[in-house]
């Protein structure tokens, strides 16, 4: 049996590439965990998963809809200091721990998103990093100019 490789190309470092640009949050995980609240790269932006973390970074306090909308408004000035908008989302998951919160969650993610209506998935998850954690929201966007 003979196996075949396909050629890799280099891979340039992210930190090189002038076309990709970072964006961080309150999250105390960016650091240590070593990822980015959102990445630009050309017209996309992708945004990791918001959980509910106030600019202190303390957890939102409340019920699911409260941290659904803290998750969405961090998604917002995300995309923002990208040069996007909650208009140019063309997809967002939300994970949830408890089925019972997805009207809370969705009415929050309708909120927001009700004109744009992107491609989305709720899950119901066993747990989030923090147990007060009820919701936890990402996006993807596509900017057309």
């Amino acid at each position: 049996m003979s196996c075949t490789t396909t050629p890799t190309r280099s891979r340039r470092s992210p930190v090189a590439d002038p076309a990709r640009r970072n964006h961080s949050s309150a999250s105390p995980f960016e650091p240590v965990y070593g990822y980015s609240r959102a990445v630009r790269v050309g017209n996309r932006i992708d945004v990791a998963g918001c959980a509910p973390i106030e600019p202190d970074g303390s957890s939102t306090p409340g019920d699911a809809g409260a941290q659904a909308a803290r998750c969405i408004a961090i998604i917002g000035e995300a995309l923002e200091a990208l040069g996007g908008s909650y208009a140019d989302v063309v997809r967002t998951r939300m994970y949830i721990t408890d089925a019972a919160d997805a009207d809370l969650v969705g009415r929050a993610h309708g909120s927001a998103f009700k004109n744009v209506r992107p491609a989305s998935t709720m899950l119901v998850v066993p747990a989030l990093i923090r147990p007060e954690w009820k919701v936890e929201i990402e996006a993807e966007a596509i900017i057309e100019k």
